[in-house]
């Protein structure tokens, strides 16, 4: 701020120069005391100058009663998981309330490294948005998997001058962080006074200590109430996650109270065109909290201020002076209807609109062509070994998974699918240059016949493919390679959709109604061709190689127990 444009903000504050723009007959919430008072809010230069009797403005708008409260802060996003670029994502959530996110660009950063980061940086200058980046703690996510990058702590530094470069993303080496490991501590080391965002599914006690202990400051993979207050005691910002593949918010509203909402805040980490445009954002998830018994006041608090004040954002986040000009007109506490948005001052949203149409020139060289494999050294098939076999069981809503010890379904020598008892292959192929594949299986997508896939696959983000028949995967992972990623249904040799995501296999570069439509025509095709009984099973089968969180997954390298955090055999001796 110059201080030209902070003599006029004070000047319009003191009630001695009209203000911009005067907000009218507003219902003003006020996140620090949980008050609702009517008054009228001055804006000069995208600030709030004043709340109360101002009575002077260049431009006037009646609110006509409607409640007016900061801008929605969504504390933990990828922005890569809603498939499209960072234009559209915003055209998405901007109606919805939202003003601000903080991003990890993990997932791009896993494909194609620093070259990821300064495309989504790139891509979200000059939005209606504000997208904030945390940088990617984890590239690799661990030692497990082959990404196609590798970050250390000197690649990540430069960016530590970009503006809207935050601190370090969700830390989930966790045994890394507790054991001060070499790599692990150079990075907590070199962020220390910047936040540092956690990522510590299950981890407690003496474990707990010594990790925040290392440097995180917030969490978001808390799934029990008693593990999300456990972090809060331990002075972690915990973030009440409502995405598409992980729904834990109403799970943990029973540790929401007056005490601990300061230290909340609510996420979405990944969530899909059909949730953003269908149920929406973090209006979605002040309506699940409401629903739930949570005072409205404080669940605004909690999608606001605490969200600001937990990466130590102190201009935005309340309706008072000095503050952003981020705000949201809502209709009803209850509902959470958006009536108008406005971003530094300027109306950007009204009656579910997007009013700006701004969309950053970013090139996609270095991001596109990602699909780099030999499909030919792939084998699918898996020989009979001995006693039972270790299987993923996939919950749905859930990144954990279980695991189960079955007898295979044999035939002629090999372990086979298995409809009957829900039991699908599952293979792994790395899809950045080098490498391998192993093959597992998997219940829980509730697949009765064909295959899915896709190069959507947390965090090194290979080919995923499940199936019930090898014919089925092998034509699904050609149709991804053929594609340069994407997400895919195949019934025998025929590929019965198809959504593209060219984009580092993450992000499409159409309007985010058309993906949701193709990904609307993929579900459809898995549940009414293939006899998928799971919601989302693309979504579920994005997460299966995600191998910082627990039980058992599968990457490129093998099955990976987390709680043991090694390589494990397919195959169990029961003697």
């Amino acid at each position: 701020m110059d201080s030209r444009l902070y003599e006029r903000i004070l000047r319009v504050a003191r009630g001695e120069k009209p203000a911009e723009t005067l907000l009218v007959n507003a219902r003003v919430v006020n996140v620090f005391s949980g008050e609702v008072t009517e008054a009228s809010v001055a804006l000069e230069g995208g600030y709030i100058a004043g709340v109360g009797d101002y009575r002077q403005g260049g431009r006037v708008e009646d609110l006509k009663g409607a409640y007016l409260a900061p801008g929605f802060i969504d504390a933990h996003v990828h922005l890569e998981s809603s498939m499209v670029r960072p234009a559209e994502y915003a055209r998405a959530v901007v109606p919805r309330g939202t003003t601000t996110v903080v991003s990890d660009p993990h997932e791009i950063a896993n494909v194609t490294g620093a070259a990821g980061i300064r495309y989504m940086l790139e891509a979200s200058e000059g939005l209606p948005l504000e997208v904030l980046v945390n940088l990617p703690s984890c590239v690799p996510a661990s030692h497990l998997s082959t990404s196609g990058a590798r970050l250390t702590a000197a690649d990540l530094l430069p960016f530590l001058e970009h503006p809207r470069v935050l601190g370090l993303a969700e830390f989930m080496n966790v045994p890394g962080a507790v054991s001060a490991a070499p790599d692990a501590a150079e990075k907590l080391l070199a962020f220390r006074g910047r936040p540092i965002d956690g990522h510590a599914p299950g981890v407690s006690g003496k474990t707990l200590a010594a990790y925040v202990a290392a440097g995180p400051w917030a969490d978001h993979e808390s799934v029990t109430p008693q593990e999300a207050l456990e972090k809060v005691r331990a002075g972690l910002y915990v973030f009440l996650r409502e995405g598409t593949a992980a729904r834990n918010l109403e799970d943990l509203l029973p540790v929401v109270g007056p005490a601990t909402a300061p230290r909340l805040a609510f996420c979405s980490d990944d969530r899909h065109p059909a949730e953003l445009l269908g149920e929406g954002h973090v209006d979605q998830m002040l309506r699940l909290a409401v629903a739930g018994g949570v005072d409205p006041l404080l669940a605004l608090r909690m999608a606001t201020l605490s969200a600001a004040e937990a990466f130590g954002l102190r201009d935005r986040g309340a309706v008072a002076p000095g503050r952003l000009a981020d705000l949201v007109a809502l209709s009803d506490l209850e509902s959470f209807g958006v009536e108008a948005v406005w971003f530094r001052g300027r109306k950007v949203a009204a009656g579910g609109d997007l009013l700006v149409e701004e969309a950053p020139a970013a090139g996609e060289e270095a991001v596109r062509d990602t699909v780099r494999v030999d499909l030919e050294r792939v084998d699918l098939a898996v020989p009979l070994g001995r006693g039972k076999m270790r299987v993923i069981v996939a919950r749905e809503g859930q990144l954990i998974t279980g695991q189960e010890l079955l007898e295979p379904r044999a035939g002629d020598g090999l372990a086979l699918a298995d409809p009957g008892r829900d039991l699908a292959k599952l293979a792994v192929v790395a899809r950045h240059g080098r490498g391998g594949y192993a093959v597992g299986f998997v219940r829980g997508l509730g697949l009765e016949r064909g295959a899915i896939a896709g190069s959507v696959g947390h965090d090194s983000h290979n080919l995923t493919v499940a199936g019930m028949d090898d014919v089925s995967m092998r034509t699904a992972l050609r149709a991804l390679a053929q594609a340069g990623g994407g997400y895919v249904a195949a019934l025998g040799e025929e590929v019965l959709e198809l959504l593209p995501l060219p984009i580092a296999g993450l992000m499409s570069d159409r309007p985010i109604e058309e993906v949701r439509r193709r990904m609307d025509a993929l579900l459809e095709a898995a549940h009414q061709r293939l006899g998928a009984r799971s919601r989302d099973p693309f979504m579920q089968l994005a997460f299966l190689p995600l191998e910082v969180i627990p039980s058992l997954k599968l990457t490129d390298r093998g099955l990976v127990d987390v709680d043991s955090f090694e390589l494990v055999d397919l195959w169990v001796d029961s003697d």
